[in-house]
């Protein structure tokens, strides 16, 4: 039963990224990476110009949603390796399909974005990048970028030691 459990778990998150992309059309998908600073190479989208280590992971969408409520998509476009983002791994973008039909790149950094029920202007949700360590920074959006907010762990508040 635990395998089992298991199992379905590793699946589902496999396919999420997978499925996130088929939300878009490979028109906006395209769009969307190069709106984030993607360019395509040998049929992978790579911004951060990692030299093909071992550990590097090209661009892919992880999710597709509208997080601001105004009707339109959002999406988060993730990029891996130590080359590019150290301990942490991981790098991500959040774009913004506009009104007329564009993408427009929101914000981005090291680390994995969560969203929370928090929010900032425009009711754009309030970001927790996780990483390595046990206090991590949390941005909102104050109408024109994500700007660092507070520091949080496990929802309580921290202070990073330096």
């Amino acid at each position: 039963m635990r395998l089992r459990c298991a199992l379905v778990v590793s699946l589902a998150l496999l396919a999420s990224p997978v499925l996130a992309q088929a939300n878009l059309t490979a028109k906006d998908r395209a769009a969307a990476f190069r709106a984030a600073g993607f360019t395509l190479q040998g049929g992978q989208w790579s911004a951060c110009g990692d030299p093909g280590t071992p550990s590097y992971s090209p661009g892919q969408i992880d999710t597709v949603r509208d997080l601001n409520g105004d009707g339109r998509p959002e999406a988060v476009i993730t990029e891996g390796g130590t080359y590019c983002f150290g301990m942490t791994g991981t790098g991500y973008t959040i774009v913004s399909k506009q009104a007329d039909g564009s993408w427009k790149n929101i914000t981005g950094g090291t680390g994995i974005p969560t969203f929370l029920a928090t929010r900032g202007v425009g009711g754009w949700p309030d970001i927790e990048i996780g990483g390595p360590g046990f206090c991590f920074p949390v941005e909102r959006w104050n109408g024109k970028a994500y700007v660092l907010n507070r520091h949080q762990y496990d929802g309580k508040p921290c202070r990073p030691q330096m």
